[in-house]
Formats: structure tokens, C-alpha cells, sequence
């Protein structure tokens, strides 16, 4: 199944669609317009404002997809301090998920995988046949990683949570922000954890 990215090309985050699932919605509605007949679920990897900024207009773009966030983010999608939108001059969208999500979930093809330390409420999302991860802000290409020094944050969470990614076969790596790459996404997530270890 392809993977078609929608970059943000600003401050705010990359959007992804696979299958009938879209990830993240801090992207222009207009920009998930094309795509908006094959959506009916919308994945939040974390509640940052940049993450969840348009949510509540591509939901409704999308006939009313259904909004999905950890449980642990979840007020961030009502809560202006939660999801930082103070530092972008705006407020949360005010909305409660459709469906509140726990480690080990499923979404269509994609397993959740709770990652805190970005966030307390952090997911990727692994296709375990493709081998693609989508990371939000846990780790980058680049080997880069989220920062833990927001509200929520936490530097051992994180580590862990990047360690857990570590086990896994990754081919395909799609983050929250930066440029994809289609292979060799472990070797990312190997820079990431030894970056964190170093220099974290």
C-alpha cells in the first residue's frame, strides 16, 4: 500500500495517508482535500497544536472521519496548555476523540506503539509486512529525536520508548517532521538512540 506524504513545508507537521487512514492534521485542509474521499480515520501521533491544528475541518472534510488519539493526549485536543498552542498564537481545536487508543491497538494495518517522552501520550504506528513506521516526533530521519523538555516531556521515557523502536524491522520511516525515507529506516532509529545516549 503506498504512503502518499502531504509535507507541511512550515513549522507545523507533516500529514500522512495509507490506506483510508490519515496521519496527523496540523496540515491545510485544502492540502487533504484530493485525498479526503479515501479518509475516514484520522490517527493524532501526538496532541501538539502543530499536530492536531486542522483536525476538526478535516474530519469534517472527510465526511466526518473518526479522530484518534492516545489516551494520554487526549485533553490535549481541548486543552491550550497541553497541546502548546499558546506558542502559536491559537487555541486547541476543542474537540474529544472518537477513539481513545492504548498500546497494542490496531488501526486498520497499523499496530499502535506507545512511545512517551515527546509527549506522555506519544504513538508511532508500525506496519510489521511493510516494515514502514510512522514516527510523529519520537524520532527523525537524520537520527534525530523529539524533545522531552515540554510539558509531558520525560528524557528516560523517551529513551526507552526509542529503544523499543529499535527492535523493530523498519524499512520505511515517516516522520512528524524532516523528509521520509523509504529504506534504511532503522538505521535512523539507531542514530536517534545513540544521539539521545550521547549527547540527549
Amino acid at each position: 500500500m503506498p504512503v502518499r506524504w502531504i509535507a507541511s513545508n512550515t513549522i507545523y507537521a507533516n500529514s500522512f495517508v495509507y490506506g483510508n487512514v490519515l496521519i496527523d492534521a496540523g496540515v491545510l485542509p485544502m492540502a487533504v482535500e484530493p485525498h479526503a474521499a479515501a479518509i475516514d480515520t484520522i490517527v493524532i501521533t501526538h496532541a501538539h497544536y502543530d499536530h492536531i491544528a486542522h483536525v476538526k475541518e478535516i474530519a469534517r472534510l472527510c465526511g466526518d472521519a473518526a479522530v484518534c488519539v492516545h489516551e494520554a493526549d487526549a485533553p490535549g485536543l481541548a486543552d491550550d496548555t497541553r497541546s502548546l498552542a499558546m506558542h502559536f498564537g491559537a487555541h486547541s481545536p476543542g474537540i474529544v476523540p472518537d477513539i481513545v487508543l492504548h498500546d497494542g491497538d490496531r488501526v486498520g494495518n497499523l499496530r499502535v506503539i506507545h512511545t512517551p517522552g515527546h509527549t506522555a501520550g506519544g504513538i508511532c504506528l508500525y506496519d510489521e509486512a511493510e516494515k514502514l513506521l510512522f514516527s510523529g516526533d519520537t524520532v527523525f530521519t537524520g537520527g534525530s529525536f523529539g524533545r522531552y523538555d515540554f510539558p509531558g516531556g520525560d528524557r528516560t521515557a523517551l529513551a526507552a520508548s526509542i529503544e523499543r523502536l529499535s527492535a523493530l524491522d523498519v524499512e520505511g520511516l515517516y516522520p512528524g517532521h524532516g523528509e521520509p525515507v523509504v529504506r534504511g529506516g532503522g538505521r535512523h532509529i539507531a542514530g536517534a538512540r545513540e544521539a539521545l545516549r550521547l549527547y540527549g
